[in-house]
């Protein structure tokens, strides 16, 4: 009889605590806002190489396509060959292609080798259109200190004849100062000025 009420007692001691706990796995878990961060990647590089304003040249920049694994806002990394994964709390605040674009345009104006480059869409018909594709943007753990790899390719066109002047890929290999999202997000910057200032100088070189 004295057992059966020191369980009663230590049952109604315990209750609130059971019931707190239970309560508190039955909540959802908090929601983790992700830390967002942006390519800027701003070079004055070549303006050194500006002559001349051209007469008459104009040149469509075509929104840069993404490889598969590359079209969205998340921040890439590796750490072995031909595996992608993605860092949980840390995004771009758009996806890299859609912010390459503005700089390749401001990169291209400032060697003035074209009257006009705008990017597209446009109702304007150019004399030559850039077509680029994002290949990869990832930071990669198989050295130390990690690096980011960037690697852009581009294609050079005469509108009207629709014939390939030039093609590269460029390619830039930046160390992080450290080896978490955020150094990798610091080398992009240098990746992304490297291969802009590349793409400005391999347009003017291919038109004039």
């Amino acid at each position: 009889m004295m057992r059966r009420a020191a369980c009663a007692t230590l049952t109604a001691a315990l209750l609130p605590t059971l019931l707190g706990g239970c309560a508190r796995s039955l909540l959802p878990e908090p929601v983790v806002s992700p830390a967002l961060f942006a390519l800027s990647g701003e070079s004055e590089a070549t303006a050194a190489a500006a002559g001349p304003v051209a007469t008459a040249r104009t040149l469509i920049v075509s929104p840069p396509r993404a490889a598969p694994g590359f079209e969205s806002s998340r921040i890439a990394y590796a750490r072995r060959p031909y595996e992608i994964e993605y860092f949980a709390h840390n995004e771009w605040v758009d996806t890299p292609a859609n912010m390459l674009a503005p700089k390749m345009v401001r990169a291209i104006e400032r060697t003035g080798a074209f009257h006009a480059v705008m990017g597209s869409p446009t109702s304007a018909i150019g004399q030559f259109r850039l077509e680029t594709e994002l290949v990869r943007l990832q930071q990669e753990f198989s050295t130390t200190p990690s690096h980011v790899r960037l690697t852009l390719r581009a294609v050079l066109i005469e509108t009207t004849t629709r014939r390939i002047v030039a093609s590269r890929e460029f390619d830039a290999r930046t160390d992080a100062r450290t080896d978490d999202p955020y150094g990798g997000v610091v080398a992009a910057q240098r990746a992304v000025s490297q291969v802009v200032d590349e793409l400005a100088l391999f347009c003017a070189a291919s038109v004039r």
